[in-house]
């Protein structure tokens, strides 16, 4: 099991630049590479960290490349010797120290809108998502199923006809999450029957629901065989109870205990979605280190 956390690291602190579009009219191409360049030591520095904390799990945040999908962009980033390089030597990186990137689009990446234009965006967006992934390595793309625009069921059925078009290495890559509102385990399970794609488990959103630990352990269970390589899970604590769908700062030791009972033997990534980062995870790795020490008597 490897800890991750998601795409900036508060003790760096490690901060994305962006412009407005005004500006990149203003400044053209040169500003949105200058941006990109500095974006990539941004997770440059990360890796730094992490390798420095045996940490081997890291979600790449989606602006690494300033209005990569916008119709006014015509800088080919993904053609740049500069950017190329870079990520190159992210990538032999990865490669040398076991790493294992995700990413994961932001609320309007949806592909079940009854919006054609919000559609078409969003595979544009998940394309360049798996073009960054490429060069990097990573592997994982995280979304949501979207909007179930006054009839469930009919939404699901969109999800999977639009999810059939996109690329093959679009496909592969993504991982349909769980929602703490309308989608839970079971409705992404579905999905899954009806079109293949990886199904990511997050235990907060289901357990929003109120659904019992054994039942947690069967969906995960049957979440676990729609992956082809190592699966990766969610995992946050509720800001005033389980079912609470907002996130505290850290991972509640307790919620992070019922998690391991819910994965049992099947090994599992987890990513830590944690307001405090990086500083969470290394919280909750203390906390398990000293739990299981007085468990064995130390």
């Amino acid at each position: 099991m490897e800890l991750g956390y998601a795409c900036l690291n508060l003790t760096l602190p490690s901060q994305f630049r962006t412009c407005r579009l005004a500006t990149m009219r203003q400044e053209g191409m040169a500003k949105i590479k200058e941006l990109t360049l500095h974006n990539i030591a941004q997770v440059e520095a990360m890796l730094s960290f992490n390798e420095q904390h045996q940490i081997r799990f890291l979600r790449l945040s989606s602006d690494i490349v300033p209005f990569a999908t916008h119709p006014e962009m015509n800088w080919e980033w993904a053609k740049d010797e500069e950017v190329l390089e870079r990520l190159a030597l992210i990538k032999t990186k990865k490669k040398e120290q076991g790493l294992r990137f995700s990413m994961h689009p932001g609320q309007y990446t949806v592909l079940n809108s009854p919006r054609e234009q919000v559609v078409e965006n969003a595979k544009l967006d998940l394309g360049y998502h798996s073009q960054l992934l490429d060069l990097v390595g990573g592997t994982d793309i995280i979304i949501h199923t979207g909007g179930a625009y006054g009839d469930k069921e009919k939404a699901k059925k969109t999800f999977v006809e639009v999810y059939q078009t996109l690329p093959d290495d679009v496909k592969e890559k993504i991982r349909l999450e769980n929602d703490d509102k309308t989608f839970h385990t079971r409705d992404v399970l579905d999905i899954h029957h009806q079109s293949g794609v990886t199904i990511c488990f997050d235990i907060h959103h289901e357990r929003c629901f109120h659904t019992e630990e054994d039942d947690l352990k069967t969906l995960y269970a049957e979440v676990a065989k729609t992956w082809k390589m190592k699966p990766k899970v969610h995992i946050s604590s509720g800001k005033d109870s389980t079912s609470d769908p907002r996130h505290r700062d850290y991972i509640e030791l307790a919620d992070f205990q019922v998690l391991k009972r819910v994965l049992g033997d099947i090994d599992t990534d987890v990513m830590l979605e944690a307001k405090a980062k990086e500083k969470a995870l290394l919280s909750l790795r203390q906390q398990v280190l000293e739990t299981e020490g007085k468990n064995d008597g130390n």
